[in-house]
């Protein structure tokens, strides 16, 4: 990319106009778009793999993978739901690579567990060790997801997708979407029926 093709303040610009400079060789566009979507990479790349490192790693092949893309990117999707399929499919491949087995810990669990209403004036100090321990197991079951399951969960109780959305973020169908959604369900309440 050429530094020298700069027209404009690119954070004066709207994003198509920013998307366009960088396709036509503007690093400081390419800069300005990695800076506009850094958060969410992180974001994603965390919540399904908690592990600084790991999440660095994955960071850098995200934006390498879109600077070496960027050119074939034709606007006919949003250019977040276009970098969001790219981030969860590095995420993917990363696990399956490594072959590590990666826990996620469910905050919306843990807040609910521990928000005003779920408190009583009878909340015993054993039901408050027992509701401590909710995270590790939900950890623990995440890990008998598939990485397929586990994604579509993560970005539907996590990060709060629609089924549509989820579909357009991994390339695949609303009913793939909705399978992998059922099953992933399933099997996390079967492996924590103990805690009900």
């Amino acid at each position: 990319m050429n530094e020298n093709k700069i027209v404009y303040d690119v954070d004066e610009l709207n994003e198509e106009d920013v998307i366009k400079q960088a396709q036509s060789g503007c690093m400081r566009s390419f800069e300005c778009l990695v800076k506009r979507y850094d958060r969410f990479v992180v974001s994603l790349a965390y919540s399904y793999i908690r592990n600084d490192d790991d999440v660095k790693d994955i960071y850098q092949e995200v934006f390498m993978r879109v600077y070496k893309s960027l050119s074939g990117f034709n606007f006919e999707s949003k250019f977040s739901t276009w970098l969001y399929r790219i981030t969860a499919n590095v995420c993917l491949t990363h696990r399956s690579r490594r072959q590590k087995q990666y826990h996620t810990l469910l905050d919306t669990v843990v807040e609910q567990e521990n928000s005003p209403e779920a408190m009583t004036d009878h909340y015993s100090p054993d039901k408050q060790l027992m509701d401590s321990e909710i995270p590790k197991h939900v950890q623990k079951a995440m890990n008998i997801l598939s990485p397929n399951q586990r994604m579509v969960f993560l970005l539907r109780f996590i990060k709060g997708y629609k089924i549509k959305e989820i579909g357009e973020v991994m390339n695949i169908s609303e009913g793939t979407v909705k399978n992998y959604l059922f099953t992933a369900t399933e099997r996390m309440r079967d492996k924590l029926r103990y805690l009900l």
